[in-house]
């Protein structure tokens, strides 16, 4: 599967190998994060989507990190802190295009 498939369309490759998020989605300063980590060989990417309701609307943000680890809990566990360092750091402006 080639990267642009793995970031911008096919889904098959992501998350947990049941389908269903890798980790439970946490609440972070009025975020939902659920973690996502991508299948990429034998590692997992660390992904998450992020959400927030913004004016009675859900914004949605996808963020696919370079970083791969080993097992899928471990890059569940590192995509929710790269999520909440993200929040942290941008807030908002993370769903700006």
């Amino acid at each position: 599967m080639s990267i642009l498939s793995r970031l911008f369309g096919s889904r098959g490759g992501e998350g947990s190998e049941g389908g269903g998020p890798a980790a439970p989605a946490e609440e972070h300063d009025g975020y939902r994060i659920t973690p996502e980590p991508q299948r990429d060989g034998s590692s997992w990417r660390i992904a998450a989507r992020i959400e927030r309701e913004v004016g009675g609307e859900t914004k949605t943000h996808r963020m696919i990190r370079a970083d791969t680890l080993q097992s899928e809990e471990a890059a569940a566990e590192a995509s929710l802190a790269k999520a909440k360092a993200l929040i942290d750091e941008q807030g908002e402006a993370i769903f700006r295009s």
